[in-house]
């Protein structure tokens, strides 16, 4: 039945300022959304339909057309520029999201599938999301919550924000900073040009953790209980751990990298890259440890303006 209607379904919503429409969708449909500017809000519910709100203004429009097993939904200007519309578009919770924009922020909340989300001009908050996650913006702060899978987040000029999040996780940013708090996950890759880095979350046995800065500070809390292996290295600022209840032994220092060891758990220091270390922005790393076991099968790498001479 779905596959009849597809064919011949097309809505165009009504010139007014205000629009709504809604269709009954299949089980395991997703969404595809592209909007040029204003806002794309997603929320989920538990009714196997797809509701769209549309502030269109006078000459903007929303297509909604159902193609195979995508809902699509695309804005346009009836003439002229294109038109500033916000979409508030409520879906199913478990429906994979793929959305778009230029001018555009999104949001997306109470959505449990696999949500891809990018912009050029604009933030993306996500709260939910399971499976392949990845959000992206160029001029905008990123902000994920509650979400698992595959996570890959990343922005130009903004800030990103991770909270509640388990999973493979890759984030990277140029000019902003990184902060992760509340993580599970056995793969971290977090880096950014010109911006601090923050880290709270689990350390596990044979788990892969990077974390970089060129010009901005470092800071790690490994948590109690951890076996891990730490490798620090600064071009021009300081290496701080802190282990409480213990008092750290200074085993060496090499252009501003230091390294300190404990019996049963290990941290040292050194030059990041292969070749020698030049100088780089300034950089400094805090490793907070706490630190009990007999084995040391986790290695941490952070790094802070550091570059290949």
């Amino acid at each position: 039945m779905f596959a009849t209607l597809a064919a011949a379904m097309l809505v165009t919503l009504a010139p007014q300022r205000q629009s709504d429409t809604s269709i009954a969708v299949p089980a395991g449909a997703s969404l595809s959304v592209n909007n040029f500017g204003g806002g794309i809000t997603v929320h989920g519910w538990t009714e196997n339909r797809v509701k769209v709100h549309g502030e269109t203004g006078r000459r903007g429009r929303v297509e909604l057309s159902l193609v195979g097993n995508t809902v699509v939904v695309k804005t346009g200007s009836r003439e002229g520029a294109p038109s500033m519309i916000d979409l508030d578009i409520t879906v199913p919770q478990s429906m994979e999201l793929n959305l778009s924009g230029t001018y555009a922020d999104i949001t997306v909340d109470g959505v449990q599938g696999p949500i891809s989300a990018e912009t050029v001009n604009g933030e993306v908050n996500v709260r939910g999301g399971k499976g392949n996650v990845t959000l992206h913006s160029i001029q905008g702060s990123v902000t994920l919550a509650d979400a698992s899978g595959r996570i890959e987040v990343n922005s130009v000029n903004e800030d990103i924000e991770l909270t509640n999040v388990s999973g493979e996780i890759k984030v990277e940013t140029t000019n902003g900073g990184l902060m992760m708090t509340g993580i599970q996950s056995s793969s971290v890759d977090a880096g950014t040009i010109n911006g601090d880095v923050v880290y709270e979350g689990t350390v596990k046995d044979g788990g892969s953790y990077s974390f970089g800065s060129h010009n901005g500070d470092i800071s790690v809390s490994i948590p109690e209980g951890a076996n891990v292996t730490v490798t620090t290295a600064t071009a021009n600022g300081d290496i701080s751990p802190a282990r409480p209840g213990s008092i750290a032994r200074r085993s060496r220092s090499d252009r501003g990298a230091r390294a300190w060891s404990w019996s049963r758990s290990r941290v040292t220091s050194g030059c990041a890259v292969p070749r020698r270390c030049g100088i780089g922005s300034i950089g400094s790393i805090r490793i907070m440890l706490s630190m009990t076991g007999t084995t040391t099968t986790t290695r941490i790498r952070a790094s802070a303006g550091i570059r290949a001479a």
